[in-house]
């Protein structure tokens, strides 16, 4: 996957341009909001100046009043504030999350198989969440931080020029220093995303495999691996804690300096009369306003920075080509006879390495074709070809006489029905499960397939019957019974293509009997490829393709390849010894 850095003109484009009204209706309360806020330095020089000399009671009640509608002014906004940007930015967050997972979801299967399951919930969950700072109040704050500095900078240099001089280069210094921690903490926050990301996976992985892990007393192991990897992030943290302290310290260190000598040379000016006492205090007043936005900026610049590393991991997904490439795949297939065939197709996992040789054969409509060989042969990459799952490196596999890679995905998927060897049943009833190819199907559709696959043999026992839940990947039922959902789930989406991957693996002999009546009945009519290792399963096949190190070794019919006494024979005496 190609690393990609996000810009200011890209984020600008897609994310801060469409946003347009709601961040402008923001800095427009940010504007109204600081400006309210200068009244209180700007009645304290009244206050000093005119009304406390001469007792002016009047001035004083008007003094009160506009502080008081500063004050009002700045809660309104305030909230008004964030019920604009900061409810936007949530829905951004939500709109995102909603597209990284559009986008993962539709990825190519090898993706996955590399990718860690926690990972990617990390990257869908937590990587686009800084967004928040740059459509709420961040950025507002940030524009709004920098016109309040403006503003009060004139005040200032109207004030006194030369205390005004004096103060800016602290604050220049401070700005220089801001700008080189936060190109520094940029990538710390982006190998934060991806060190959190490495530890969910892990963590998610640990917690799916806790029978294992407590069958083989591996708490300790598992402990360690974890305490590894949240101290990896925690020295991450630390790094940018480090970063960021800097910029604070200096902060008020240097803002310290400016205050040490506003107070000098104030002081030295009200001796000689060059300035009044209420000048002295708004200039301080008026300082702190100008000076606490920078301060501010600093906080909003660290949260920036956070948001563009995420956005930086956001983006390397979005940037991932997807499966069905609408330039290429631009084919419908409305109808669908079955026919698959197989011309001279070569497949590698990774360049040069081929996994599957030069392989053609015919799988006609209505047919079964099984696909038999030891572990690691090429049989489940075979039938990952036909599914689609996979892509030919080279050669052409067809379907009804068009190359499959040309064809639009959903509309060849419509047609296909799988039953892998460990079937993934979601966390719910066995209704939902059933029922998921086709979630309108009706009462009596259910039914037939409960019937088909057997799933009412147990599911009778069951109090809450077909409504019974199952936890987590199905936990709560037998290997068998697992299987048997699936197997109805497939019945129930009635597909004109099946792949059954060692769909019998699972079962018991008694309920591998109940299975084998179903799948006589659910292939019939179908285009069928299975992989099993119990060779007793397949003796009905129309065609069986003995695959050895991915190519084709032997091809025929039971009892003529039994005849032949070759390399099926030797697969089929061995395991009638066993």
């Amino acid at each position: 996957m190609s690393k990609s850095k996000v810009t200011i003109g890209h984020v600008f484009k897609t994310i801060v341009w469409p946003r347009r009204k709601h961040l402008l209706i923001g800095l427009f309360l940010i504007i109204i909001s600081r400006l309210a806020g200068l009244v209180l330095p700007g009645a304290s020089k009244y206050l000093m100046d005119d009304v406390i000399p001469n007792n002016n009671m009047e001035l004083l009640k008007i003094l009160l009043l506009a502080v008081v509608g500063a004050v009002l002014i700045q809660a309104v906004t305030s909230f008004a504030l964030t019920q604009i940007l900061s409810v936007e930015a949530q829905h951004l967050i939500a709109q995102l999350r909603a597209k990284v997972q559009r986008h993962i979801i539709r990825l190519p299967i090898r993706f996955f198989d590399n990718t860690k399951t926690g990972e990617l919930v990390s990257r869908i969950m937590t990587d686009v969440e800084g967004v928040r700072n740059i459509v709420g109040t961040g950025l507002a704050q940030l524009f709004g931080g920098l016109l309040t500095s403006a503003i009060c900078l004139v005040l200032l240099i109207s004030i006194s020029p030369m205390m005004t001089l004096y103060v800016l280069v602290p604050v220049i210094i401070f700005g220089l220093i801001s700008l080189k921690a936060f190109g520094y903490i940029r990538p710390i926050f982006r190998e934060r995303g991806v060190i959190n990301a490495e530890v969910t996976g892990r963590l998610t992985e640990t917690l799916g495999g806790i029978r294992v892990i407590k069958g083989f007393n591996a708490e300790e192991q598992e402990i360690k691996t974890f305490e590894s990897g949240v101290t990896r992030l925690f020295q991450n943290i630390k790094k940018s804690l480090t970063s960021t302290s800097l910029v604070t310290s200096s902060a008020t260190f240097l803002l310290g300096l400016a205050s040490t000598g506003i107070m000098g040379i104030g002081g030295y000016m009200i001796m000689n009369n060059d300035l009044s006492f209420g000048d002295f205090l708004a200039f301080t007043l008026y300082l702190g306003f100008m000076i606490a936005p920078i301060v501010q900026m600093s906080n909003i610049g660290s949260q920036l920075t956070e948001a563009f590393a995420g956005l930086d991991r956001t983006e390397e997904i979005l940037n991932t080509p997807l499966e069905d490439d609408g330039n290429v795949r631009t084919e419908e297939l409305n109808h669908v006879k079955g026919d698959i065939s197989f011309k001279n197709v070569s497949f590698a996992y990774e360049e040069g390495k081929n996994v599957v040789h030069d392989i053609s054969f015919e799988a006609p409509s209505g047919s079964v074709t099984a696909l038999v060989g030891t572990s690691g042969s090429g049989k489940t990459t075979i039938a990952g070809l036909a599914a689609s799952f996979l892509t030919p490196a080279g050669g052409l596999v067809e379907i009804d006489g068009r190359d499959l890679s040309k064809i639009k995905l959903e509309s060849y998927r419509k047609h296909l029905g799988v039953v892998l060897q460990n079937d993934f049943l979601f966390e719910g009833t066995i209704r939902e499960n059933i029922l998921f190819p086709r979630p309108d199907a009706t009462e009596d559709q259910l039914i037939n397939a409960v019937r088909a696959a057997h799933v009412d043999e147990f599911t009778d026992r069951f109090e809450e019957g077909l409504n019974t839940l199952i936890g987590e990947r199905g936990v709560k039922l037998s290997g068998g019974q697992q299987q048997r959902i699936a197997i109805a789930r497939a019945i129930l989406a009635d597909p004109r293509i099946l792949i059954l991957d060692e769909a019998t693996s699972n079962l018991d002999m008694e309920s591998e009997a109940y299975i084998q009546e179903s799948l006589k009945g659910l292939m019939k009519g179908r285009t069928t490829f299975v992989i099993a290792h119990r060779l007793s399963t397949i003796r009905q096949a129309n065609q069986i393709l003995v695959i050895e190190n991915g190519e084709i070794v032997e091809r025929g019919q039971h009892d003529e390849l039994i005849a032949k006494e070759g390399r099926y024979y030797q697969l089929y005496t061995y395991q009638a010894r066993i």
